[in-house]
């Protein structure tokens, strides 16, 4: 599962950061690294981007980039 297929207000741990390069390492340095919780918070009115809580902060990103985010409940 990834992480843009979960609901508002659903938790789950992070398994694996896809994605290459740049994007990878941009999405490691903002705490998406295997092990972590995360907690969906909501969407944006029109569904894109959506809005995490994670280490303490939250954090909005694309689905495109949530789409390369394995995760587990």
């Amino acid at each position: 599962m990834t992480l843009n297929e979960l609901k508002a207000g659903q938790s789950a741990t992070i398994t694996k950061v896809g994605g290459s390069g740049e994007l990878r390492c941009r999405l490691l340095d903002m705490g998406l690294i295997p092990k972590t919780k995360v907690k969906i918070v909501k969407f944006a009115p029109m569904g894109d981007p959506m809005e995490l809580f994670i280490r303490g902060y939250e954090l909005t990103i694309r689905l495109d980039d949530a789409k390369l985010i394995e995760v587990e409940l």
